[in-house]
């Protein structure tokens, strides 16, 4: 069972074949492939190896399933006894991606 932990979007995330995760949005039309190279960390089943700070060589392979946008989130401030208070809410834009191969 090979797997990786590769950085997009200011977030590591750990993965193998098959996975389907979503990430920060990327500009990918969808059934497009996309590789990441930054790689930290690939595991081959056997031994491991850890990136100084990438590992050299090391890729990561997904296809653009779909881009959508996430849950809803809120914003709320308030200042304490100055009866203020403000809400805003938010949608983060996301990409889902299946994982093809770890290389």
């Amino acid at each position: 069972m090979a797997y990786a932990v590769f950085k997009t979007g200011g977030k590591q995330y750990r993965v193998q074949a098959g996975d389907q995760i979503d990430v920060e949005k990327l500009d990918a039309v969808v059934d497009s492939e996309v590789s990441f190279e930054e790689v930290l960390l690939v595991n081959d089943g056997s031994n491991t190896t850890v990136g100084a700070p990438v590992v050299e060589g090391a890729k990561v392979t997904a296809k653009v399933v779909d881009q959508f946008r996430g849950k809803k989130g809120v914003a709320f401030k308030f200042k304490r006894r100055q009866g203020y208070h403000k809400t805003k809410g938010y949608r983060r834009h996301l990409t889902k991606l299946e994982i093809v191969s770890v290389a």
